[in-house]
């Protein structure tokens, strides 16, 4: 019984703490302010997991897991809109149900230069979405639009930001097919007709 209980107490913390990590970095992400988002203290949080490396290397392989799953899922779809919608649509999910996981992942994209190197696995993003977000909008060289570089990120950090907010106001439901389309018109692909359908 206490099994269950363990997984979804790590879960939890795990989330919180990938939020903090979002947005303060790891060096600024004390453990003791994640023991406080979760309502621990410090040594109950280190009963969890046992460092701060510790904590911030299981919410990175957590993302890339989830991250694995939704390219297994788009791995029949060529790039274009129909991946991109079908994409908004899994990571609308996930980023709906742990925010603090989706904003670490994308924090790979959406400031890639404030943490230490990445592995090539945490850059799942740009595969979902078959374009380099590495490349920088003034880079005349690159192989991906610029226009398609800023939108992407553009679209990623808008469901970040709206999954967070639907959360926080315990809005879900209703917001779900808001964000979908938000993000798509992000993308440049206007309203999805199915915004609103898991």
């Amino acid at each position: 019984m206490a099994r269950p209980f363990r997984q979804q107490a790590d879960a939890e913390i795990l989330d919180h703490a990938s939020a903090l990590f979002a947005q303060h970095g790891f060096a600024q992400t004390s453990l003791k302010a994640v023991a406080d988002a979760v309502g621990l203290s410090k040594a109950g949080l280190l009963h969890h997991f046992p460092n701060k490396e510790a904590l911030y290397a299981a919410a990175h392989e957590v993302a890339r897991e989830q991250g694995r799953r939704v390219l297994d899922r788009l791995a029949a779809l060529p790039p274009g809109r129909e991946r991109d919608l079908r994409a908004l649509d899994l990571l609308t999910d996930i980023a709906l149900d742990r925010p603090g996981l989706v904003a670490l992942a994308f924090r790979a994209v959406t400031a890639p230069d404030a943490e230490p190197a990445l592995d090539a696995e945490d850059m799942f993003v740009s595969e979902i979405f078959a374009v380099d977000t590495a490349v920088t909008a003034v880079d005349s060289t690159a192989a991906d639009p610029p226009e398609r570089v800023v939108r992407v990120i553009g679209a990623l950090s808008a469901l970040a930001v709206l999954t967070l907010a639907a959360n926080q106001h315990g809005e879900k439901t209703a917001w779900r097919p808001l964000i979908i389309a938000t993000c798509a018109d992000a993308l440049g692909h206007g309203r999805p007709s199915s915004a609103g359908s898991p």
